[in-house]
């Protein structure tokens, strides 16, 4: 198998990085929808008010959903920004 390429969990089917950035990217515009797409890949509290506690738990859901895993309450805290997130489930998937 490509290095560059990993079967997610939640499709059974490859992801690339790219195609990972644009699944968090639809994630990102299901709980953000007056956010613009440009401003998107800086999203993070500070830059998105409507970036709230509630917005936090919807994003981690919808992104549990996307990507069929379970992101850990003590990881919650730390993804508090579109490349944090990014980081995150590169590492989580294995996606170069």
């Amino acid at each position: 198998m490509d290095e560059t390429r990993q079967q997610t969990p939640a499709e059974g089917k490859t992801a690339s990085a790219g195609d990972l950035r644009q699944r968090l990217t639809k994630c990102f515009e299901l709980v953000f929808p007056d956010l613009p797409k440009d401003e998107i890949a800086g999203a993070s509290p500070a830059t998105v008010a409507a970036w709230d506690s509630v917005a936090a738990i919807t994003l981690m859901n919808v992104v549990e959903d996307e990507f069929g895993l379970q992101i850990d309450l003590d990881d919650l805290a730390n993804l508090d920004s579109f490349d944090k997130l990014h980081s995150y489930l590169q590492k989580r998937l294995q996606v170069a």
